[in-house]
Order: C-alpha cells, then structure tokens, then sequence
C-alpha cells in the first residue's frame, strides 16, 4: 500500500493545489475554473491509490507463479515402492540421485498435515525411508520410524526413548549430496534440541549420523541400549 503525505493547501495566483495526475487529465485551467469539484477530486484520490496498489499486488503474485518451475512428476514405480514401505499415505519428498553415488533412491515419509492444532513449524512426519535401486528392486537403506536406523543398526544420537514425531529438514549439495536433519518431538517443541544431522557415508556406502558439529560420522549400535555416540 502506497502512503501518501500530507500537504497543506495553498494559493498561488489565487489557485487551490490539486493532484498532480488530476490535472494531468483534465488540464490545470479545468480545475481552476472549477469544472470538477476538488473536494470530490480529492476524496476518489484513496480509492485511485488503493485500486492501483492492489493491482500491481496481483500482477506481482501472478508472475511469481508463472516464474516457479513446477515440481516433477513422480513416477508410478517410485510411489509404488513407497507405499510399500510406509503404506498408502506417503508421500514422496525427493527422487533422483540423491547420494551423489550413482545410484536412484527417493525419500519418502508420512506427512502430518497442517491442522489448527498442528502448527508446528517445518515438515512434521511420524516416519521416514530412503530407499534405494538396484538390480532393478528397491530396498530400504535408512528409516526413520520411532528411532533412526540403517542397515546395521541404530544410528549414534538417536533418542533412546520412542519418538512419535519428527520435524524432518533436508538439503542437497553437489559434492555432499543429501543431508537429512532430524529433530524429535515430544509434546511441547523444545527449542534446544539439535537436530540430528544425517549423511551419505561414502567410506562405509551407508547413511550414518553426524555429531554435533556436523562433520564427523558416528558409528551404529546394534541395539537401542546400547547406543553410543562413537565416531567412525
């Protein structure tokens, strides 16, 4: 919305001031001879503003949306496997070459939708799967479900308690590929809690977690009991 300001009025040779557009149209010497009324002139002057705002708002957001590429379709193959694992409300985030290691994968994972009573900021999901191809089946190769596991195990910070929710966080880099990030929730979101960063491990071809600097690799438990936070 445009703002205007304030002018006083004032005479110059005996003529009131009037809008710089209005006397663009009608001409000085009409609105000195008082052909139009100022006063209505100056009451449409809101209307005017706000009619121009509002179509350049619309024009704005019309060629935002022209501008985004839309997303690519999934195919039926990938969806397919996906509902294999998580069931038939799952939703596909990504799919491609996703490690940076040849190979496709997609991640997968069961969206909590935005409700009223579920405005927690992020993408909340309950469980999660990176799948992997080859030989032309599709496998399982991390989960995220009550805790984060991959082949070999529980992955080092994974929450020894049961976790119902996770906001989930991902980027993708060209040397680095995906980086997942997980962070549990427990009722109340706890602004203090890190999340849990996960890579593809290119020395042990797994996904492992990361430690709090997000720079090493920690290595799996066998058992939830047992997890530690050792580095690899």
């Amino acid at each position: 919305m445009l703002k205007t300001s304030s002018r006083e009025s004032s005479r110059a040779n005996g003529t009131e001031w009037a809008p710089s557009f209005l006397v663009r149209i009608v001409g000085a010497g009409a609105v000195q001879a008082g052909k139009i009324a100022l006063r209505l002139c100056l009451s449409l002057l809101p209307v005017a503003i706000l009619l121009g705002g509002c179509g350049r708002d619309a024009n704005k957001t019309v060629a935002q949306a022209e501008a985004k590429p839309a997303a690519p379709a999934v195919p039926d193959e990938i969806q397919s496997a996906a509902e294999s694992l998580l069931g038939r409300e799952t939703q596909v985030l990504l799919f491609g070459d996703l490690a940076k290691n040849g190979k496709q994968e997609f991640l997968a994972a069961n969206v909590v939708p935005k409700t009223p009573t579920n405005n927690l900021p992020g993408t909340i999901v309950t469980r999660a799967v990176v799948a992997e191809s080859s030989d032309g089946k599709w496998s399982e190769v991390l989960r995220c479900d009550e805790h984060l596991k991959n082949q070999k195990g529980f992955l080092g910070l994974t929450p020894l308690t049961s976790v119902t929710g996770w906001r989930l966080q991902y980027e993708q880099t060209e040397n680095k590929g995906l980086g997942l990030y997980f962070t549990p929730l427990k009722g109340v979101t706890d602004p203090h809690i890190l999340p849990i960063g996960v890579r593809w491990n290119p020395e042990t071809k797994r996904y492992q977690s990361l430690d709090r600097a997000y720079e090493h690799f920690l290595s799996e438990s066998p058992s939830i009991d047992t997890a530690r936070s050792k580095l690899r």
